[in-house]
């Protein structure tokens, strides 16, 4: 599985600039190759994160969480998420179970892995729970 150029380079905006708060990649089966699929800007919630996952398709994303410790000290926290709801197609939860590891290795800077096949498995306090 192939990645597109474009994966990297919004990943490292995110983790070294700043510049967005999430990213939603997506596999186009046809060419074989992970692309972006939407960028979310910094000002952007957890809520219009997951709101942008759809409902019944694999994806996987990164998400920069801004959370404060118990210290009082701010933090943040770049997660991987891979979504497979149950309800998406067997051969596409395959490609992307496959293409993960792969893909992974691509995004340097990734401190937490979520895997998810439904939304209360990643729930804000899930994310909460992870990043402390």
């Amino acid at each position: 599985m192939a990645v597109n150029d474009e994966c990297k380079l919004k990943f490292f905006e995110l983790k070294a600039k700043r510049n967005h708060r999430f990213i939603v990649f997506k596999i186009d089966e046809q060419i074989q190759q992970v692309t972006v699929e939407k960028v979310g800007s910094p000002e952007e919630t957890y809520d219009d994160f997951t709101n942008s996952l759809p409902a019944n398709e694999c994806r996987y994303a990164v998400f920069d969480f801004d959370f404060t410790t118990e210290e009082n000290v701010q933090k943040s926290k770049i997660f991987f998420i891979a979504w497979a709801p149950d309800t998406s197609r067997v051969r596409s939860k395959m490609v992307y179970a496959s293409s993960k590891d792969r893909f992974k290795r691509e995004l340097d800077g990734i401190q937490v892995e979520l895997q998810a096949t439904d939304p209360s498995e990643m729930s804000l306090d899930i994310i909460k729970g992870r990043a402390i």
